[in-house]
């Protein structure tokens, strides 16, 4: 598609879509089920299951994928160093064909702590290892002729070994090619986003520093010849707008899951979570929420998160401020908005995205 430098991408404004996720460790979909088929009839687009180093996603999908109807099923990450590109591409196809054409395959390279300490695989090139990894997917699913790959982190049939591997097919042909969404943060991997994927992941995103992002997108979308129409960009949103709403306990939750991501979620040295609370210019709080979180203070780690920051990254308060906030993130080229409900039962979760729904309507 050639790209239109006429437009930017700041100026779109799109009608948003819903998506829901459910919680990394602790919660399976089995126990998260009720909530999610009530999110699919309020007609919520997609719910992504995330995967670290507890419950895998691929797992909870195909059981999803037997339960649910219209929703889409994203994996919000399946991690690169965990899984060869050829068993990626099988595990998706798969999970496409038994969802009926609805699923979306998220990727993300982790980081050195787990690519190195938990899957044993060194955390060398990641932006590298996203594209090649990329395009063996894409290769595996046009099913054009038999896989071959000779690039720098993978080769395919591989290098060494005994010399007697066979350039193969998938046996059976995708129906469609899978979305394939990444997970991205850094400034050169947001590009590599913008220039190869149908859909970028960010995590903690703020839509009042938007322009934090913006010309590493642009460089993307132009060295990918497309246009910013070409890209869903789905980011996190805390909620809580229940009938007993309350700012702080709102922002407690909000504020313990930050600082656990930015002051332990890597190392000292490479945290990429830290680094992004830096490029939004708090470069101070970000020193120190990872210094008391590394010293075991964790609970002063998570007061150093600043409200201003937290209470970008939400929708709470009554119907104008979240219709305010809601515009925000239109503005910013929002397309798809997750919803991450801070507190209270299935019902409750439910009935705060229910809220939010008519709030949007009504904008």
């Amino acid at each position: 598609m050639e790209n239109d430098q006429s437009t930017g991408w700041m100026s779109r404004i799109a009608e948003m879509k819903l998506a829901v996720g459910i919680p990394p460790a602790g919660t399976s979909v089995k126990d998260a089920l009720d909530f999610i088929k009530g999110a699919e009839s309020l007609g919520v687009g997609t719910v992504w299951v995330p995967e670290a180093y507890g419950t895998d996603a691929a797992t909870q999908l195909g059981y999803l994928a037997a339960v649910t109807e219209r929703i889409e099923l994203g994996s919000g990450i399946m991690q690169i160093p965990a899984r060869t590109p050829t068993m990626t591409a099988m595990t998706a196809a798969t999970l496409d064909l038994l969802s009926g054409g609805r699923f979306v395959l998220g990727l993300g390279v982790s980081g050195p702590q787990v690519a190195e300490g938990w899957y044993g695989t060194p955390f060398t090139k990641p932006l590298l290892r996203t594209r090649e990894y990329v395009e063996i997917l894409r290769k595996i699913w046009d099913r054009k002729e038999r896989l071959t790959f000779e690039g720098e982190a993978y080769s395919i049939p591989t290098r060494g070994g005994m010399g007697l591997g066979k350039p193969l097919k998938l046996m059976f042909q995708p129906p469609r090619r899978i979305p394939v969404y990444i997970a991205a943060m850094g400034p050169k991997n947001v590009a590599l986003t913008a220039e190869i994927a149908d859909g970028w992941l960010p995590a903690f995103y703020s839509p009042d520093r938007a322009d934090v992002f913006k010309p590493y997108l642009e460089e993307g979308f132009k060295r990918g010849n497309r246009n910013p129409a070409d890209l869903d960009i789905v980011a996190p949103a805390f909620v809580s707008v229940a009938r007993d709403f309350s700012v702080e306990a709102a922002r407690s939750v909000a504020k313990a899951m930050l600082s656990f991501y930015a002051g332990g979620m890597g190392a000292k040295e490479a945290n990429f979570y830290n680094d992004l609370l830096k490029r939004y210019g708090y470069s101070k709080e970000a020193e120190q929420i990872q210094e008391l979180f590394l010293a075991g203070k964790r609970a002063e780690a998570a007061q150093a998160v600043p409200d201003e920051l937290v209470d970008s990254m939400g929708l709470w308060g009554n119907d104008s401020r979240v219709a305010e906030r809601l515009s925000k993130y239109s503005e910013a080229g929002v397309t798809t908005l997750q919803l991450n409900v801070v507190a209270g039962d299935t019902s409750a979760r439910l009935s705060q995205i229910e809220t939010v729904l008519r709030i949007g309507e009504s904008l």
